[in-house]
């Protein structure tokens, strides 16, 4: 009797034993075939009260004030670039022929660009151009409707240069970067970091004073002669609106 009880709880165990590996072997086949997304979704669940943790509330908040700050600072300067062209373009006189960049070849950027306004308009070929900060570069050609602008940093292109604190002169000559190099006619330039360079008061081929840039390095030991390198104060590379000054002299 007691065996046949020890044999019937024994069976009784095994079937349960089997029952618990059956609903297992269920459970992992489950998880196989749907590749895991229902173990994941009773996870998220589980866990879904304690997210985000004091810590991930921390980096959350400052990833967060992190994109609207540069988000800020992009609005901030398409605000200041529209601004300044929109300034350019309002600001028009008898002197002045206001014109819009339509073309920019990528293999000539430090080149040249072309306008909007031509011959029809009044635009000469040598006329001055500049934009917002300065002097950009001289008109190189034109058609009826348009004309072509060669940059200040397009290689080889020089003009006449001036720091007034010095009163050195200089050939502001392209190097096809966005900061042209000052070559100086004197031994000694005199010249430190963070002077103004502009066109030459003397000039004729050029409206005097106008400005270019700052210097940003000096190199005295340079033969044959002393030379600085200048950024220019109106950027070409970011460059909407221009004005051709008509008259040179």
């Amino acid at each position: 009797m007691i065996k046949a009880r020890g044999k019937i709880g024994f069976y009784l165990l095994l079937k349960k034993r089997l029952w618990v590996i059956f609903v297992f072997g269920i459970l992992l086949f489950g998880v196989r075939w749907t590749k895991g997304a229902g173990y994941l979704d009773i996870y998220s669940i589980l866990i879904n009260p304690i997210l985000p943790g004091s810590a991930q509330k921390e980096w959350i908040k400052e990833g967060e004030n992190i994109e609207r700050n540069i988000r800020l600072k992009l609005l901030e300067d398409d605000n200041n670039r529209l601004r300044k062209a929109l300034s350019l373009k309002e600001f028009n006189s008898d002197n002045r022929i206001s014109a819009a960049v339509i073309s920019r070849s990528s293999r000539n950027w430090w080149q040249q660009l072309e306008i909007n306004k031509g011959a029809k308009d009044g635009v000469l070929k040598g006329q001055a151009v500049i934009g917002p900060g300065g002097l950009i570069g001289l008109v190189d050609s034109t058609t009826p409707l348009t004309a072509r602008v060669r940059l200040l940093t397009d290689p080889g292109h020089q003009v006449g240069a001036w720091i007034d604190r010095t009163k050195r002169h200089g050939i502001l000559t392209g190097m096809g970067t966005n900061r042209p190099k000052l070559i100086f006619l004197n031994k000694n330039s005199l010249a430190k970091i963070g002077d103004a360079v502009t066109t030459s008061p003397a000039s004729t081929l050029l409206p005097p004073n106008l400005t270019i840039g700052i210097v940003q390095f000096v190199n005295e030991k340079a033969l044959p002669s002393p030379f600085a390198i200048v950024q220019l104060t109106a950027s070409p590379e970011a460059i909407d609106w221009v004005q051709i000054l008509k008259d040179n002299g």
